[in-house]
Formats: C-alpha cells, sequence, structure tokens
C-alpha cells in the first residue's frame, strides 16, 4: 500500500507539495473528504506527517494554495491547516489537558490489566477483529501504514466510544503509537471533540450512511450506535497566557533540535554562529507502549534530515542523541560546549516536552541560558486559539496578512 510519505525528508514533502498544489483548489474542497482506500487518495495531501515535524511549513502551503488558486478558491484548503494550528495553539493556552491525558491513559492501562473481559474488547479493537466493517479495516490499515484519512479516523474514534464503548484515552494513545503524524494537541483534542470533551456536550457519532459516503461505497458497518452520550473526563480549564518566547541570540550558541521543528534553516538566519548542533530523539515517549516501528523510523529519519540540513546551513557537524541513556547524552554534550547560550526551537506541549524539560532545568541550574523561540506563524495565530475554532478561524484573512501571506508570496516563518 504506497502512500506519499514512504521518506521522511523535506525534499519528498516539498515534492508532494508540488505535486499537490494543484488540487488545493476546487477539487479539494469537494472531494477531501472521499477515502477510496488502499493507495488512492490522491484528494488529499497526505503532507500531515511532513507538517507534524515542520520538514514543510505552514507558510509553505498556505503559499502554495494561494498562489496557484488564489485566496477564496483556496480558503478550504488553508482552513484545513489553520485547524492543526488552532489545535497546537489551544492546547498552548490549556497545557493541563495534556497532563490530564497522561493520567487518565495511564489508569486505563491499569485497568486493562485488571479487567479480562475489557482487555479482550481492547485486543479485539486493535487487532481489527471486532467485525465491524470498515472499523476492522481502519485497524489494520492504521498497523501497516501508520496513516489514516481523516474522515476515517472521526468514525473509528465514534465506533470506538460509543459502539465498543472503550475508554477513550485508550484510543487515543492507539493513534499516537501508530500515526506517523501523531501531535500531542491534534491527536489528543480530536478524540476529546469526538468524546464531548472539548466542545461540552457535542459529539461525533458515527453512523452508517456517512460511512457508505465517504469510504466511497467499500464500507456498510451494521449495529452501530445510534446514541453518542458525552463521556466522562475532566472538564476544559481555564485558558490561561502563552508561555512567552525568546529571542534569537546575537553571540554564538548551541542549536538543539527535536522532532517538533526540522527546517530551521528556513527561518534562522546562517548569519548567526553556531558553536554546535544536536538532535534528540523522543518518538519513543509517546506512549507507554512506545512507538510503531514505522512511527519510531519515521520520526527517526526525520530528525537526521533536519539535523543533516541544519548542519550544512550553520557549518557546523549534527550530533543526533537517542537511546535510554539520551539525557546523559544530552548533558554530555553541553558540558562540551564552550558557549553557555543553547536555542532550542519552540516545544510545545507533550511528550518531547516532558522529557527534555528536566534536562533543561538541570542545564539551567549548571549556568546555561536555553532560549525557546517561536515561529512567527505561531506567534501570529496562537492568541487567537484560546476558545474555539471559529474564532481563530475569523482571523485567517488577518493573520496572513500580518504574515505577508495573503497575496501568495512564497514566505516562511
Amino acid at each position: 500500500m504506497k502512500l506519499a510519505h514512504d521518506q521522511a525528508t523535506r525534499a519528498q514533502g516539498l515534492e508532494r507539495l508540488n505535486d499537490f498544489a494543484p488540487l488545493m483548489g476546487s477539487h479539494y474542497a469537494g472531494r477531501r473528504n472521499i477515502d477510496a482506500g488502499g493507495g488512492r487518495k490522491a484528494n488529499v495531501s497526505q503532507l500531515s506527517p511532513f507538517l507534524r515535524h515542520r520538514l514543510i511549513s505552514e507558510p509553505e502551503l498556505v503559499s502554495a494554495a494561494i498562489t496557484v488558486h488564489g485566496a477564496e478558491a483556496a480558503f478550504k484548503f488553508v482552513q484545513e491547516v489553520c485547524w492543526r494550528t488552532y489545535f497546537n495553539g489551544w492546547l498552548e493556552h490549556h497545557p493541563a489537558v495534556w497532563s490530564d491525558f497522561c493520567i487518565s491513559r495511564d489508569c486505563q492501562l491499569e485497568s486493562l490489566e485488571k479487567d479480562n473481559s475489557l482487555k479482550a474488547d481492547y485486543n479485539s479493537a486493535i487487532e481489527g477483529n471486532t467485525g465491524i466493517e470498515g472499523f476492522d479495516d481502519w485497524a489494520r490499515e492504521l498497523r501497516e501504514t501508520g496513516y489514516l484519512h481523516n474522515h476515517a479516523r472521526m468514525s473509528f474514534a465514534s465506533i470506538w466510544l460509543f459502539t465498543l464503548r472503550l475508554p477513550w484515552a485508550l484510543g487515543s494513545d492507539l493513534f499516537l503509537q501508530h500515526l506517523l503524524d501523531g501531535d500531542p494537541a491534534s491527536n489528543t483534542l480530536s478524540w476529546r471533540w469526538v468524546a464531548g470533551l472539548h466542545t461540552p456536550g457535542k459529539t461525533y457519532l458515527a453512523k452508517k450512511e456517512a460511512i457508505e459516503t465517504c469510504s466511497d461505497g467499500r464500507f456498510s458497518p451494521k449495529g452501530l450506535a445510534d446514541r453518542a452520550p458525552a463521556v466522562d473526563g475532566p472538564a476544559n480549564p481555564a485558558p490561561s497566557p502563552l508561555p512567552p518566547a525568546d529571542t534569537l541570540p546575537q553571540a554564538a550558541f548551541a542549536l538543539l533540535l527535536t522532532e517538533d521543528d526540522l527546517s530551521v534553516e528556513r527561518w534562522i538566519p546562517e548569519t548567526l554562529e553556531v558553536e554546535s548542533i544536536a538532535a534528540i530523539e523522543s518518538a519513543s515517549f509517546r506512549s507507554p507502549h512506545g512507538a510503531s516501528r514505522k512511527a519510531s523510523a519515521f520520526t527517526g529519519a526525520a530528525l537526521n534530515d533536519g539535523a543533516h540540513r541544519a548542519g550544512v546551513h550553520f557549518g557546523a557537524a549534527p550530533t543526533l542523541i537517542e537511546g535510554i541513556d539520551a539525557e546523559a547524552l544530552l548533558l554530555d554534550w553541553a558540558a562540551r560546549l564552550k558557549t553557555r547560550l543553547i536555542v532550542v526551537p519552540y516545544m510545545p506541549a507533550g511528550w518531547g516536552w516532558d522529557r527534555l524539560s528536566p534536562v533543561l532545568k538541570t542545564l539551567q541550574a549548571e549556568g546555561f541560558e536555553v532560549r525557546q523561540v517561536r515561529r512567527d506563524w505561531d506567534e501570529v495565530f496562537w492568541p487567537h486559539a484560546r476558545k474555539g475554532y471559529f474564532k481563530l478561524r475569523k482571523q485567517i484573512p488577518s493573520c496572513l496578512d500580518a504574515l505577508g501571506i495573503a497575496e501568495g508570496q512564497n514566505i516562511d516563518g
């Protein structure tokens, strides 16, 4: 089953972007919800794994769409790009939601070991042995490819919750283990949205007719739940101010890369003096079960690709840090630096931050200054992501104008 992300490189992301740009207008708007199955996904961009690691960026996608189709015809595609931005910004305003998910997931994993009936139902679901048409196919496709069409993800989550009545955090955790584009914000908040936790009381109920249409007639599942009562779970906390972002230094610094931003050469000037570069792996921290072989391989290859390009950009050979001793290796890398200044492209709430924040605090205690620098795209959009998506959607034209993308200029940031 060949998809458009068999290589985790910026070069392949750009190739797919160029191939799909002619379809980002009315074709995408009219066909984006159709999942014809197998490798037949030409109606959607399949760029999310590249965007997740910022091998390519939101401005590059949006600029391409507007340049080729104009702002009006491209707006549906632009909106979908901004959904991911909204989820990332929303979680930064509500970081406790990620912590709550981790607590719920761990508790639900413990319950599996105590409840044989629940464990049997869970295993049937993840192995695609429930007997539910479509759902079982998506479970297998998820494991085999690390990718699912967006409508399949919604239907899968709804059936998991309301037909199979399985715990929501275990479903979210399953996706994180396998998805090449596994993202703390988009994945967690999408599952919470289906469950009626993100928008209180508003759930998503999978229906046979919708699945028939969106699967291009492939699936017609029987016995689906006819009700979708909101799932019990923590309410949304009040939004908090965004964590402050730091500025790029003018003095020499060391650069620490994570899986969250792997095209820094697009927005950090090569004129700055970078003494050393390190890239640290954290995919294995996605879940207590780790990450699947495909997800780990994709993230590892993306990290290698991003580190190599950064090394060429700044003229500094990168060091790849991975394995169970990664924290100690990172401290050892820092101890050999001449500079006491380390720059990290901003790490949002998620497993990467959970893993690295204790190490960064140790470095700060040892006299290092650690700066987390945010991209312009996030600085402009995230302040509008405190509440519902539609408040951000209204600001898309003005945000794009502020970023210089209103006329489709090919910029980054």
